[in-house]
């Protein structure tokens, strides 16, 4: 999956940016008060790009 993608798809879902990292950014969902960092890979592993969207409560556990 390309990050932009992912990154589209968190924001689209009311998660925000809280800061960025020199390897990671640091992703917010205010809902649940949930961080998750994400990598600043081009291609994010569709298995990683699952547990962030779990972590993050926009799936169903």
């Amino acid at each position: 999956m390309k990050r932009k993608d992912l990154l589209k798809q968190l924001t689209a879902e009311g998660c925000i940016l809280l800061r960025n990292g020199s390897r990671h950014d640091i992703y917010l969902n205010p809902k649940n008060g949930m961080k998750q960092p994400v990598p600043r890979h081009n291609e994010i592993d569709e298995n990683l790009a699952r547990h962030i969207r779990k972590y993050l409560g926009l799936e169903k556990r």
